[in-house]
This record gives C-alpha cells, structure tokens and sequence, in this order.
C-alpha cells in the first residue's frame, strides 16, 4: 500500500466521525428549532384561547342569567378550564331560594358526572396490575349474573361502564330510585331482566352495572367499598377536599346548594335523600364545588397528570374516552365518559342529573379547554345547553341558541308525562279491592303484600318496607305512588306528585287475578304472582 493510500484510510473514520457529528449537529438544531417552534405554537394557542374566553365572558354571563330565568334555576356554578387552570369561575343565583349567593366553592351534587371517576379508579388499578381491562367480571364478582348464561360468562370488566349490555334502558333503576331495593338487591335483580338486545349491539344508558364495577375496584384495592378508593386515590392526591359521597356530608357543608325539583312554572325545594342518587355509588353519589371539579378537569386535560404527579397512565385514561357503542350519528359513549363529533373537533363530556341537581363536565382536549356547569335544579337539560354553548364559540362550532332547544324538549316531556297519568275521561268500572288483597312474589324484587288501608289499596315491600299507593285509574289498572312516609318522605317529595307507575291486577292460568303486573317510567314490567 502507498503511503498516500494509507493515510487515506487512516483519514476515512476521522472524516466519517467528523461528519456524523456535523449531521448529529444539524439534526439537534433542527429539532431543537422545531421543538421551539412546536412551543411557541402551543403558547400561540393558548394566548389565543385565553383571549377567546375573555371575550367570550360578557355573552356568556348574559346567556347564562337568561337560562336560569327560562329554566327557573335558582343557583348555578360555571367554570372554564384553560391552560392547567381555572381561567374564569362564577356563581349565578342563590343556593336555594331566598338563601345565600352561590360561589365557586358551594357544593353541588355532580351525579353521573361520578362514571368518569370510577372510570379512572378501574384505570388506576389496571395500571397497578390489580385487574385488567378484559377480564371475566364472574371471575372477579362471583355473585354477578345476567338472564344469559353466555352474556353473564362473557361479561367482561369494561362492559359494565360501556352502556351496551343488551338490558333495557335504566334497567330497574326504579327499583333503587323508588327504594324498594338496596345495593345487594339491586345488583341480584339484574339476573331476571330480560334482555332487549344482543350483548354489544346497542346503546342503552345502566346504573346498577357499575355498583359492581365498584365493588370489583374495592376489592382489587383491599378496600371497604368503594369509597374509600376513590378518596384515596383521587379526591385526596388532587386536592378535592370539599368532595364527598353522602347526603349527611353534603348537608354538613358550610357552603352547600339546595336541590330543586323542575316543573314548567317553576322549581321547587326538596330534601336530601340518602337513598337517590348515593344508592348507586359509583353512578352518581359524589358531591363536589366547582373549584374542586376543575381539578378533576385538569387532571383529565394533563393526561392522567396533575402538578408533576402522575395519577393515571396516559394510556389507561385515554381508554376511558375510546367509544364502545354508538349513540347516534355524532355521540357515542365510552367507559364514563361520552364522546361528541362536532364542526371543528371532539367533546369528551358527561352530564349529571340526580332529581333536583344538574351537571355537565366537557372538554376539548385538542384545544387544552373544558367547561363545568353546576345546578341545583334538576337536569331536563339547561347544564348541557350552557355547555355546549359555550364550546361551540370557543371552538368555532355554528352557534346554536341550546337553551331554548333544551326548554321546549322539556316542557314538551313533562305534559307528556302528565298526559300519561291522567285519568280517562271514560274509566272503566273498578274492581272491589278487597279480594285484590294478599301477598305476592317477584324473583328480583322479593315479597310485596297488598292490603287495605283506610279504603285504600297498599302495595308494601318487604325489601325495604317502602309503600305503594295504588289508586284506581282505569277498571283492574291502577296508578302507583310512593307513599311519603319515613325515610322515604323526602324520595317521595323528590319524585313529586305524579305517579311511580301503574299497577295492574291480572288473571293466570286459574281465571283468578293472581298476577300483579307493575311498570314504571321506562317500560320495565315486573309480574308479581300471589302465593
């Protein structure tokens, strides 16, 4: 080899090294630059949002005060979450009717705004490896059983928040609301529903699927309930310190709304009841002010982080917005969470709505912003209205006057209602009660025995000794009106006078009217043989 050769072989790795760090060097700067520049879009956008909320506020602030005149909402919270902050929080109105001035830290009940957080403890403890998002529910909740042994096998831990389980609509929710079951009774009744579609085909809203989601959590975590899980790993890591799960809790708060029962003319005051919505645990029993909300937004926004803390993976959390089912052509529902497909971007939202509180929780994760809506008047629709109004102008979206789509929905749903119950101008004639009287049984709601009391028919369930007044209506059918009474005065005045449902005495096989057929608000019949 020449000499010339070898120094060129020499030279070849010193110029290769010289020249990988040229391009090493480039490539940092480039990507430093595009980082930089990444940044300052980011920062461009949020200045930019940041400014749309404050020009939004004047609009908004009249919008809002409208609603709840059209609405008549006593008390209403709002906040707008931007950039890993409470942007713009307010109180409208009073915490009950003659009452103090709401603020941003009166408490409100949240009600299914609660799925979110049991989605996310099942998140958490999927990320500690204490469940996984696929397995048998039977395997961890023995007790669980649908009416199909194959859906009851298959059942698997995600499908009890994913609205899809192929049960009606609200399926014996009525039962609970009503207080004629407790938890226990409740989750075995589901074994005796028939089913109205096939598993996973369709959307149907449930609230008692997650009271076992909530028990499968508890147990995963070695904790009393669930509960004590969702302190531990969210309330106290994010600081939600005016959060709570009881009605004696949010009634023992300084600064807590009153709830109130919506009719057309106007709301009315009702009491707290520990039995609706807190019966249903994880469906919608926590209490909460707007402060303390906005750090469960933020927490949602930053990914499953919330101060430098990691709380949930980025992962498991995003699990929790991915759709299950379709709701319609622009919604669908996830695991606590519903996804929207709007004009210029994706909502991932939830309403709440107990008998006299209302609340709507959506953001636009795209665009680092979300809204928080508390009422204290039952939801028929205003908290979503101001939601969806208010993202549609910071997102962009065609303006939509919802308060009023909301209003005339509602309205047009309560005269329904109380069309339904009214009695036929020509009702046939009724039977004598008396022989109507005896006890009866229902594989899912147990013993109730009909008796006559001050010339009345009574309808008592030995459950939870909860009373139905059957009152005759048309010939053997006869309306069904909770009995406000004990524990149950305030559920009664939370429902308000209209009827629970009809009672219907039929015959069986015999020719006696040995069957006591009851329905309720969403179609459910429930055969109750004499014994």
């Amino acid at each position: 080899m020449t000499s010339a050769a070898c120094c060129r072989e020499t030279l070849r790795p010193a110029v290769a090294m010289l020249l990988a760090g040229i391009l090493s060097g480039i490539l940092s700067g480039i990507l430093g630059v595009a980082s930089a520049g990444a940044a300052r879009g980011e920062e461009r956008a949020d200045a930019a949002m940041a400014e749309r909320i404050q020009t939004l506020i004047p609009a908004l602030e009249a919008y809002v005060e409208n609603g709840m005149q059209a609405f008549d909402v006593p008390g209403l919270a709002i906040g707008i979450v931007a950039n890993d902050r409470l942007v713009y929080g307010k109180g409208f109105g009073v915490r009950a009717k003659g009452g103090a001035a709401v603020d941003p830290g009166t408490v409100f009940q949240i009600a299914s705004v609660a799925k979110g957080f049991l989605a996310a403890t099942l998140a958490i403890m999927v990320d500690r490896g204490k469940l996984n998002w696929d397995d048998r529910v039977i395997d961890r909740d023995a007790e669980f059983a649908l009416k199909d042994p194959w859906v009851t096998r298959e059942f698997r831990v995600f499908d009890l928040l994913a609205q899809r389980s192929g049960l009606p609509e609200y399926a014996n929710d009525a039962l609970g609301r009503l207080g004629l079951l407790e938890e226990a009774g409740m989750i075995h009744s589901l074994r005796y529903v028939e089913p109205v579609s096939s598993f996973r085909s369709a959307f149907a809203y449930t609230n008692i699927t997650h009271l076992v989601a909530g028990r499968i959590v508890a147990k995963a975590a070695g904790a009393s309930d669930w509960d004590a899980v969702l302190r531990r790993e969210l309330l106290e890591p994010l600081g939600m310190r005016s959060a709570s799960t009881t009605a004696a809790a949010i009634e023992a708060a300084a600064d807590h709304a009153q709830g109130h029962r919506w009719t057309p003319g106007n709301t009315i005051a009702v009491p707290f009841t520990p039995i609706f919505p807190y019966a249903i645990g994880g469906a919608g029993n926590i209490n909460a002010d707007l402060n303390d909300i906005a750090r469960w937004m933020r927490l949602q926004l930053g990914a499953g982080e919330f101060e430098g803390r990691r709380i949930v993976s980025a992962e498991n959390l995003a699990y929790t917005h991915t759709p299950k089912v379709a709701m319609s052509e622009r919604l669908s529902y996830a695991l606590g969470w519903m996804i929207q497909q709007t004009p210029n971007g994706r909502i991932v939202l939830h309403n709440g709505g107990s008998t006299s509180f209302g609340a709507y929780v959506g953001m636009a994760a795209d665009r680092n912003v979300g809204v928080i809506v508390l009422t204290n008047a039952q939801n028929v629709g205003f908290p979503d209205a101001l939601g969806e109004w208010t993202l549609d102008r910071l997102m962009g979206n065609p303006q939509v006057d919802h308060v009023a789509e909301k209003l005339k929905a509602a309205t047009e749903g309560f005269e329904k209602a109380v069309k339904l119950f009214a009695k036929p101008a020509q009702a046939r004639p009724f039977p004598d009660p008396a022989p109507l009287a005896g006890t009866f049984a229902n594989a899912g709601i147990g013993k109730a025995t009909v008796t006559m009391v001050d010339g009345a028919l009574v309808l008592s369930f030995a459950a939870t000794g909860a009373r139905l007044k059957l009152e005759p209506w048309d010939g053997d059918i006869f309306t069904a009106t909770l009995m406000p009474e004990g524990r149950f005065a305030a559920v009664a005045a939370n429902n308000g006078p209209q009827p629970a449902g009809f009672a219907q005495f039929q015959m069986d096989h015999t020719g006696a009217l040995n069957v006591l057929q009851l329905s309720f608000d969403n179609g459910q019949l429930y055969a109750l043989r004499r014994e």
